[in-house]
């Protein structure tokens, strides 16, 4: 009989999981999480399971996502470094409008290593075409381009109903 995984969760939001991010990335170790929001759709998705792992001296580069934390507020974010000025990042979320705008490095918590939907590694956003998302992200494009790739999808994988 398999356990409840249910029961072993630990349900955190705001000050108090970013607190937690940071402590154990700060001990070198990996976090996983639920994401929650939309800002990162269609790459990362509500209930999307995501790592985020510490940065180990490297510096996050356009296309990688970035988990992070906005001054003066102690709330965590993961969205996609879309350029790199100095010791600061332009962040934004592949479904947003407007950037976070410029983020010192030391807000930046770590960077998201693994996206996990439905119990699968999903690799799309995290490989190679990264820099081109963070590209077209970064020029307002990437919404406008994902609205007829979202058609396709639609007629060509079809949707498995709930039961």
């Amino acid at each position: 009989m398999k356990p409840d995984l249910r029961r072993s969760e630990l349900r955190l939001s705001g000050p108090d999981l970013t607190g937690l991010v940071r402590d154990v990335l700060a001990k070198g170790a990996s976090f996983r999480f639920k994401a929650r929001g939309s800002s990162m759709h269609p790459f990362i998705r509500d209930g999307d399971v995501v790592t985020v792992s510490p940065l180990r001296g490297a510096r996050p580069g356009p296309g990688d996502i970035a988990a992070f934390t906005r001054a003066g507020c102690d709330r965590m974010a993961v969205h996609r470094v879309v350029a790199t000025r100095d010791d600061s990042f332009l962040i934004k979320g592949d479904n947003a409008c407007d950037a976070d705008g410029l983020i010192p490095a030391s807000q930046v918590l770590g960077c998201v290593t693994r996206i996990e939907r439905n119990g699968k590694c999903l690799r799309l956003g995290l490989g190679p075409e990264r820099r081109l998302i963070a590209l077209l992200n970064r020029r307002c494009l990437l919404p406008l381009l994902l609205v007829p790739v979202r058609r396709l999808y639609r007629l060509f994988v079809p949707r498995t109903s709930a039961t």
